[in-house]
C-alpha cells in the first residue's frame, strides 16, 4: 500500500512520461500510461485495503476483513477523511457483535468525519439505533430509526427498521 499522496505523485510522473511519449511520437504507449495512472488517481479516492476488507465483509470473513484494515496503519496519513469514515464504519461492523461500546464509538466517528453513500449513514444509524436501545436510550433510539428511515430510499432497510420499532416497543 502506497501512502495517499505517493500515489498522486506516481501518476503525475507517470502522466508526466506519457506526454513525454506523445511528444516523441509513440502514442500508443502515452495512451497506455494515462490509463494506467489513472489507477492510482482511482486508489486514492478509493483505498484498496478498504475496498479488499468490504469484499472480506461480504463474505462474512470478518478476519480476514480486519486483516486487511490492520495493513492500513495510520489511517489519518494513509486515508482521506471519507475513507478514514468508512475505515471507522468497517471497525463498527466488525465490532457490533462483540463490543457494544467500541462499536458505538466506531460509528460515531464514522458518521462525523463522513460517509458517501446514503445506505452507509443510514446502516451507521441503524446500529447507533440498537446500540441506544439495549442501553435504554428510547428517545436517541427513535430519533435515529427515523433517520435511517428517511435515508434509506431503495427499502433495503425497512425489515430490520420495522423490527427495531416492533422490539422498541416493548421496552
Amino acid at each position: 500500500m502506497f501512502n495517499k499522496n505517493l500515489k498522486l505523485v506516481i501518476a503525475f510522473l507517470i502522466v508526466a512520461f506519457a506526454v513525454y511519449q506523445f511528444t516523441g511520437g509513440h502514442i500508443g504507449n502515452g495512451i497506455a500510461l494515462v490509463l494506467f495512472s489513472s489507477i492510482f488517481v482511482l486508489l486514492y479516492f478509493k483505498n484498496e485495503m478498504i475496498l479488499l476488507s468490504f469484499w472480506n465483509l461480504r463474505k462474512q470473513d470478518f478476519e480476514g476483513a480486519k486483516k486487511w484494515l490492520d495493513k492500513i496503519g495510520n489511517p489519518k496519513t494513509n486515508l482521506t477523511q471519507k475513507q478514514q469514515g468508512y475505515f471507522n464504519y468497517l471497525h463498527g461492523l466488525m465490532t457490533a457483535q462483540t463490543n457494544m461500546n467500541q462499536s458505538e464509538k466506531y460509528f460515531k466517528k464514522a458518521l462525523q468525519l463522513g460517509l458517501s453513500m446514503k445506505q452507509d449513514i443510514a446502516m451507521a444509524k441503524l446500529n447507533l439505533a440498537g446500540i441506544a436501545m439495549t442501553k435504554r436510550r428510547k428517545r436517541e433510539a427513535q430519533k435515529l430509526l427515523k433517520e435511517a428511515k428517511d435515508l434509506d430510499k431503495q427499502g433495503m432497510l425497512k425489515d430490520q427498521i420495522r423490527m427495531m420499532k416492533q422490539q422498541m416497543k416493548k421496552i
